[in-house]
């Protein structure tokens, strides 16, 4: 739709205003289980430590980041927020933000290249001096783009590995022009986020892609990081064979601890069933691996570009492609009459099939987001890539655990004086 139909009059393109209601209902759906970024939410609404503020957040355009919209504009934001993956907008929250919430959104699922960079640009129209990003995209089309911007920039948030990667080598190389925190390298981010979000939204969307029974299936993860070993341990409870692929070879003794099989992926092309990508890295599946693979494997990706997957290379190898074989499924027949099942398109299969992860994950990373965003208004940084400071961390962590109802212990002064003392021995 055009900038402005909606009945809060701000800038913004989405599919369907008719689908704002809903996506309403959707966002405090998911706010019912955020409480800790609630709480963040109502101080910021009395001190608006972000007044003034202009911001641009590049995420995946669902619920859960609603809520974190809301957030940064109770903090007094002016914040426009774009898709960071075409197959990850949930339309009717993409409706519902501007409509219902007053927040600028430029997002349609399934949106081509063309479109995806032009809502990119629109978020950066305003001239932030904030940016948020999952996967390093809006920090990318300032730095190639619109350099002018970069000298207004006082600081980005990096919400996914692959960003934070993307980052560090943009800094390495002398190119990043502005300090940015690595909000994926937060414990409450990478160790629950990751792992527990992950595992469990990368098993719900390869079932409502396929309806397949996990039980019994050899289950291929490539990569045994934090997003890998989530998704290990769901298919494994799910009653899959497992196998992990890895080149890190401390990663690859922790998967076999773990207690799972792990082999190169040249073996695991031929025992598997199913395959999963969590790497961050290219070409992890290649013409090669394809070739070995069974009739009728299922291959997935849940890293979060479309590149893990050598799509090219399998279309090449092809004799025949049959495109939406079952909704977020394309079957690509080989020379030897061997069916190879794409599962979205190769795109982050948690988001293009399914919703993406749970709001109460979420709420730790969304919370960890908005807090990041205060601190790097509040501080002065110098340039490179920035860990969030542990405090937190810690006081995502106490929050959520309050909201569970639990409690912990607190040091006594002889246990505190006991851990900074080096004069007690055996």
């Amino acid at each position: 739709m055009s900038d402005n139909h909606n009945n809060k009059n701000v800038p913004a393109d989405f599919t369907n205003a008719s689908l704002a209601d809903a996506g309403k209902r959707r966002i405090l759906w998911a706010d019912s289980d955020m409480p800790v970024l609630a709480q963040i939410r109502e101080r910021f609404e009395k001190e608006k430590p972000l007044a003034g503020i202009k911001m641009a957040a590049c995420l995946h355009v669902t619920a859960e980041t609603a809520n974190l919209m809301r957030t940064l504009q109770a903090g007094g934001a002016d914040v426009r927020l774009c898709a960071s993956n075409p197959l990850s907008t949930q339309d009717d929250v993409a409706a519902a933000l501007p409509i219902h919430f007053g927040v600028s959104t430029f997002a349609r699922h399934g949106a081509d290249n063309a479109t995806y960079y032009k809502h990119l640009n629109q978020s950066l129209d305003h001239e932030p001096v904030l940016t948020m990003d999952d996967g390093c995209d809006l920090v990318s089309t300032v730095h190639k783009d619109r350099p002018e911007l970069a000298k207004k920039m006082r600081a980005g948030m990096e919400e996914t590995t692959t960003g934070v990667i993307r980052l560090k080598a943009m800094h390495a190389d002398g190119a990043l022009k502005y300090p940015v925190l690595a909000v994926n390298d937060a414990m409450t981010k990478h160790m629950f986020d990751n792992r527990y979000g992950t595992g469990q939204s990368t098993l719900d969307g390869i079932i409502r892609a396929t309806d397949v029974l996990l039980a019994g299936r050899r289950v291929v993860v490539a990569g045994y990081g934090w997003c890998g070993r989530g998704f290990a341990m769901r298919a494994r409870g799910l009653g899959a064979i497992v196998a992990v692929t890895e080149v890190d070879p401390v990663k690859a003794i922790e998967a076999v601890m773990d207690g799972f099989l792990v082999m190169p992926m040249i073996e695991a092309a031929k025992w598997g069933d199913l395959f999963c990508t969590l790497t961050g890295d290219i070409n992890v599946l290649r013409p090669e691996h394809f070739a070995l693979m069974c009739d009728g494997a299922i291959v997935a990706n849940s890293g979060h570009f479309n590149v893990e997957i050598d799509i090219p290379g399998l279309e090449k190898l092809a004799k025949e492609k049959r495109a939406n074989v079952r909704e977020n499924v394309d079957q690509y027949v080989l020379a030897n009459g061997n069916k190879i099942n794409l599962l979205g398109e190769g795109r982050l299969i948690n988001l293009a099939a399914a919703e993406g992860h749970p709001a109460s994950v979420m709420d730790m990373s969304f919370a960890v987001q908005a807090l990041a965003t205060e601190y790097a208004v509040k501080t002065d940084l110098t340039l490179g890539v920035h860990p969030i400071p542990p405090e937190i961390d810690e006081y995502v962590s106490r929050l959520k655990l309050a909201a569970f109802g639990l409690k912990i212990d607190t040091l006594t002064a002889e246990q505190v004086e006991y851990l900074k003392s080096w004069q007690h021995g055996t």
